[in-house]
């Protein structure tokens, strides 16, 4: 087992005070016309950085959670060009440029995404006094009330559209599926789930579309 070195405590206020901030700008950034255009080209970077920051919090690098996070880029990728050219996980939709370049039709930074909320969805929900299974919903089902907020927000920054039909509940059902899948990894692996830094990004992600989706009602 592989545990790395924690990051001293005096450096904890200021990496949240740096995300909260960088958030917060991509909230005021992207709903401004004068500065959307520059903000757009950033969203996968913040993807990516989001997913630096969570792993250089991560303390347990034993081979389980290395095949863990290999597993979830991979399977969130593959499941969505599996979905885009078929319609059979999701539904009918495609990938805009929001997200940057796209490989297959599908951008590869959406694996990305899929490991970060996964980890973030899967730390908090292992602080639950419950048996694995209980936890494997509660996370999964946690993924899906994240995506209900995503989705209004992603076609209008043209992360993805649905052709303006209306999301179908396919959507959210196939989210819970996949989701159910990895979290049945996550907690079957052993290595440690605990990150002092999941919870503050999984709260980042409900702050940054609930906030965009709310000042789109203005």
């Amino acid at each position: 087992m592989i545990v790395s070195a924690p990051i001293p405590a005096r450096h904890h206020a200021a990496i949240r005070t740096v995300l909260v901030l960088a958030y917060v700008a991509g909230i005021i950034g992207l709903h401004l016309p004068g500065l959307a255009n520059f903000f757009r080209p950033l969203s996968p970077l913040m993807l990516i950085g989001s997913l630096v920051v969570l792993l250089l919090y991560h303390t347990d690098w034993r081979p389980s959670f290395t095949f863990y996070a290999v597993s979830a880029v991979f399977v969130g990728y593959f499941i969505e060009v599996l979905g885009v050219h078929t319609g059979l996980i999701f539904g009918n939709y495609a990938y805009g440029a929001g997200l940057g370049p796209r490989v297959l039709a599908v951008p590869p930074v959406i694996g990305i995404n899929w490991l970060t909320l996964s980890y973030c969805c899967g730390s908090v929900c292992n602080l639950l006094p419950t048996p694995a299974w209980v936890k494997v919903a509660a996370a999964a089902t946690l993924m899906v009330v994240l995506d209900f907020f995503i989705e209004p927000v992603a076609v209008q920054l043209d992360f993805w559209t649905w052709f303006g039909q209306p999301v179908p509940l396919q959507n959210y059902v196939g989210w819970w599926l996949v989701s159910a899948v990895l979290f049945s990894m996550w907690y079957a692996l052993p290595f440690k789930k605990e990150n002092r830094m999941a919870k503050w990004l999984l709260g980042l992600q409900f702050f940054f579309f609930i906030g965009h989706g709310l000042l789109n009602l203005f």
